[in-house]
């Protein structure tokens, strides 16, 4: 297992935002989802530009095998368990997580927040046409929010630095505090990370395919499935030639994690 130290970005802002725990080397933000809404949107309404990810199973994973996914975590402001598997691996290793905190969960309650708050956003990624729709949604459901502005990128754009260039001015122009990108992990989080400082907004946080879920192209799973852990199985019937092998291959490693981290700990008491 990968011991590299990793610390989060120390957030300006008291109270529940600094309780944390570390799994497998991976330092979390020990928050309620309400209490994650509470920092958000605070971080929103900050002078400084933050930045925050939702890890689930498969970016755990991705963390231990890949040193750029790693760098890209330890430099978030704030990293919230996306997954179920998450929240028991951190019981069985006595370092409870409160609840789960779902990305696809937080961007439409962050949205209410943000209407509430007057806060301005901007929907980047998802499928073409799709943050105009899920933006239509969303404005219809809570009149006061403002959404500045969307995009959604050519495929290929994160390789030519103009075109990246372009969509942060674009961001920067929009007077956007929060930033949602859906690009799926970890290129919203490569995004967020180069270029977040150029598009100024306050709060730059990766949400997947929400902007799907929201617009109904891709249905959630049933909130039992999503109690009980099983959401990943619900998207793998949906879309298996995409997912098989990242959920019954690659993911895989996560159990391997717990155990070795189970037994170390069993080992070595005092690193309790």
């Amino acid at each position: 297992m990968p011991t590299n130290n990793a610390t989060i970005a120390p957030l300006s802002t008291p109270a529940a935002a600094t309780r944390r725990v570390c799994l497998f080397d991976m330092p979390l933000n020990a928050l309620t989802f309400q209490e994650a809404l509470d920092q958000l949107i605070t971080l929103a309404q900050g002078d400084r530009t933050a930045y925050v990810v939702t890890a689930n199973v498969d970016h755990v994973v991705r963390y231990h095998r890949d040193p750029s996914v790693r760098s890209l975590y330890t430099q978030a402001d704030m990293v919230l368990a996306d997954g179920m598997p998450l929240v028991w691996a951190s019981r069985l290793l006595g370092k409870p997580l409160p609840e789960r905190v779902a990305g696809s969960d937080l961007f439409p309650a962050l949205c209410a927040r943000a209407a509430e708050a007057e806060v301005p956003v901007f929907f980047l990624g998802g499928a073409p046409g799709t943050a105009e729709r899920c933006a239509a949604i969303l404005t219809e459901r809570h009149p006061r929010l403002r959404v500045v502005g969307t995009h959604c990128p050519d495929f290929g754009f994160e390789r030519d630095s103009e075109r990246c260039s372009h969509i942060a001015d674009m961001v920067r122009a929009s007077g956007a505090r929060i930033l949602f990108v859906g690009l799926g992990a970890p290129k919203q989080e490569n995004f967020i990370v180069a270029h977040r400082e150029a598009c100024g907004a306050k709060l730059s946080i990766g949400i997947g395919i929400s902007f799907s879920f929201v617009c109904g192209d891709v249905v959630r799973a049933p909130r039992w499935l999503q109690r009980i852990g099983l959401e990943w199985l619900h998207r793998l019937v949906q879309e298996p030639g995409r997912l098989w092998r990242r959920y019954l291959i690659e993911d895989a490693a996560f159990a391997r994690l717990v155990l070795r981290e189970w037994w170390s700990r069993k080992r070595s008491p005092a690193a309790k």
